[in-house]
Formats: C-alpha cells, structure tokens, sequence
C-alpha cells in the first residue's frame, strides 16, 4: 500500500513551506519516523519524519515551494527492507565495469591529444586578423585628436574603446567627452558570477524588513555606556558563576535585566500597534537575534521579567544551540514583545537596526573599546559601548525612546544597585 506523506502545518497563519533538502534519495528504504527531508517555513526549518517503514517516491523537487497538505512523498509500506549482499556484489561489479570504462576513455582522450599535437605541429602560423588591423592602422582610423587623448586619459580610457566621428574615423574632442568607461576588462582571467535562490525563510525576512522601513516612522536615538562595573563583576565572579551554574556570566543578562526594569517605567516601548488600538503588554518576551546556519534567527526569550542572571544566561545558551543546529521550532521564534540585537560580536560599532515588526522597538549592542572619557575633571580611559534605540515614533515619543535608553545606560553602570539590590551573591545564586 502506498502511503502519501502531506507536508504538516508548521503553525498558526504558515500555508506554504520549501522543501531545502530531501535527506533520502528515491527509492530508499526509509524507517518510520526516520528523517526525510528538512523543510523552511518563513519562521523555521523543521525536518519532516517519515510515517511509516517502506520504499519512498519522492513528488517534490528540492527547492520547491509546496502548500501545506501537499503530497511530498509515497511510502510503499508493502516493501520490504533490502538485504545487504546483493548490494554490496552489485557495488563491486558496477565498480569494475566503470574502472574499465574510465580506462578506455582515458586512452582515447590521450590519442586525441596526441592527434592534435601533430596537427598543430604541421599548420603552419598566419598572422591574426587584429595584428593585420594594427598593421594597417593610421593616423586617421581610431586615432585621437591631442585634445581628446587628453580626455581619455583623465578618464582612464583607451582609444580602442571609443568609436570615432571625424573625418577618416579620428576620435574627436567631444567623442571623448561623451565616452563612458566600460565596466572593466576581464584580462588574461576569468570572471563568472552565479545566483542563489534565497531561502523561504531569507525571502521572508527580506519582506519583514522593507515592511518595518515603509510602513513604521522608525527613528533611532543613541548612548553610550560606560562597562567598567560590569566588567569588575564578571572579573570577580565569572569563575565562582560558570563553576556552579555550568554556563558563562555574559553581558546578555545585565543587557536584558536592564532592558525589563526600563520596560517597566516605559511601557510604551513594550506596546505594538493593532488597526486603531495600541497593545500594551504587561509580560516582557524579550526577542534576541542569532546567526544560524540560513541566517539570522530571533528566538524568543519567554517571561524575562521573571528570570534572573542565571536564567537569562541558561535561555540565551539553549536558544543559541538550537539555533546553530537548526532546531529552532515555530513558537520558539513567534510573540516576542522587544528585541535585543549584538551587533558588537561581529565588530560592529554603531548601527540603526531596523524594528522587528510588529514590535515597536529594538535595542542595538555594539562592540567594546577603550576610549578617553571626562571624569571628575580628568581624563580617563574607559571601556565604552555605544547603544542604539530604534522605535516606532507613531506609539513612542522622543522623551519615551530618550528616557528608556538612559534607563538601560543608569542600570548597565550601577549594575549592583539597580539590578542586584546591592547583594551581589544572592543575585548571582552563589
């Protein structure tokens, strides 16, 4: 009996995946729930498992976008599982035909070569057709006026690439005013380009992102934060933190317990608009983006208002892993209410980044570099990072989006204070 596999819905409001890989050939022996193929929605890849132990007949291309509840695949359940020793005599005789074959071809490729040689050898040379032209060039044909070699030099042009208009062909003046350097010469090397279909997932969030561009008033405003204190704590209890909690005391978890108690004086940056009403919302789902194998992923952090230093730091290492092995699920990536981008990991010192629609703010990070400060009236080197608070002015004001960020500014440099009521242990779970 023939078994039809329909691709499953991935989650509310998805009607249509991307078969990225089958991870079976047709005509295998496939197990039941044996991974068969990986499939991109426009939030997630997911594999797809197999229903049944059979014979498979794959009905969809890789690459191909299919509906959910399309048929992707048969499953014949009456095959039984092949043995191992037909296979492996059939390997080896197949093995000797194509050796034996290789050899053939190869000799026959050596005879050819050879043939052409002698051929080569017995022809004799002619002068080619452009060595003629050059030859019979003069003044006249192709040549330039003084004023307009001038040009074409400044420019960086060769006469041979510009057609001339006087008399006998001269390239005149105002030729060379109006020629247009080519786009360059591929020289003695090969040039080439090719093209990559995007993903589904890529595809959709290139969308998302002109989306937020057109369809928010997106400003950006920023700050700058000195990291000494946090950089004193981590120095002192990193060890002690990683040694009982078997995880690293990052800079994500001040960032984000300082984004939640700024989330709390200013609710409106964790608000969203629907139609004619603004959604206020009274949890924190705290988005934080990663790279994945496709591209940057924005899992969801659930309920940061209630987690602590450990917490935090436990969430941003599981989403991470699942990220980089490509297990983040749908409702791992859905419902966020405010995002956290790093762009400091990769260098970066200052950005705008672009809201998460439809959210309406997203907080940028950036790199970490010692630079000269005003303290007390002296000037002292520091570790600073500029922060970037990009929102959408429809819902938040410039006295909101300034006042956050000089909330998450005052909590990143009164950390013992303001996040850790002053017992830093208990804080830590030390």
């Amino acid at each position: 009996m023939a078994l039809e596999m329909k691709v499953p819905s991935p989650g509310e409001s998805i009607t249509e995946v991307e078969i990225a890989q089958w991870l079976v050939e047709d005509g295998d022996y496939v197990e039941k729930d044996q991974a068969i193929a990986e499939v991109d929605s426009d939030k997630a890849t997911l594999e797809l498992p197999a229903e049944a132990s059979g014979i498979i007949t794959l009905k969809a291309e890789e690459g191909d976008a299919v509906e959910v509840g399309a048929v992707v695949c048969l499953i014949d359940t009456d095959a039984k599982k092949p043995g191992g020793d037909d296979k492996a005599a059939s390997g080896d005789e197949g093995s000797g035909d194509d050796a034996e074959k290789d050899l053939k071809e190869q000799n026959k490729k050596t005879e050819d070569t050879n043939e052409k040689g002698d051929a080569l050898k017995q022809t004799p040379s002619k002068p080619s057709t452009q060595d003629q032209k050059q030859d019979n060039k003069n003044y006249a044909t192709g040549s330039p006026s003084p004023a307009a070699k001038k040009i074409l030099d400044e420019k960086g042009m060769d006469s041979k690439d510009v057609s001339g208009s006087g008399r006998d062909g001269r390239i005149t003046k105002d030729d060379a005013v109006k020629a247009k350097p080519s786009m360059g010469s591929p020289g003695n090397g090969k040039r080439g380009e090719s093209r990559t279909k995007l993903s589904m997932l890529r595809r959709k969030v290139a969308e998302r992102l002109v989306s937020a561009k057109n369809e928010t008033a997106m400003l950006t405003t920023f700050n700058e934060v000195d990291m000494s204190p946090i950089f004193s704590l981590r120095k002192q209890y990193k060890e002690e933190f990683k040694a009982k909690h078997g995880v690293s005391l990052g800079f994500m978890s001040f960032f984000t317990l300082a984004c939640v108690r700024a989330l709390e004086m200013y609710p409106a940056v964790n608000s969203m608009i629907e139609g004619k009403e603004m959604i206020t919302y009274d949890y924190k789902d705290i988005s934080i983006a990663v790279s994945g194998p496709k591209g940057l992923m924005v899992p969801v952090m659930r309920n940061t208002e209630n987690l602590s230093f450990r917490g935090v730091e436990d969430e941003v290492k599981r989403l991470a892993l699942k990220a980089r092995d490509g297990k983040i699920t749908v409702d791992e990536m859905t419902g966020g209410t405010f995002t956290i981008s790093n762009g400091g990991v990769f260098g970066s010192m200052l950005s705008t980044p672009i809201i998460n629609p439809p959210q309406s703010a997203i907080l940028g990070m950036h790199n970490i570099v010692e630079r000269p400060v005003a303290i007390d009236g002296h000037v002292e080197i520091r570790p600073i990072m500029y922060v970037a608070l990009s929102y959408d002015h429809r819902i938040i004001d410039g006295k909101e989006s300034v006042g956050f960020l000089v909330a998450v500014k005052e909590a990143l440099e009164n950390p013992e204070e303001l996040l850790m009521d002053n017992d830093v242990k208990r804080a830590l779970e030390l």
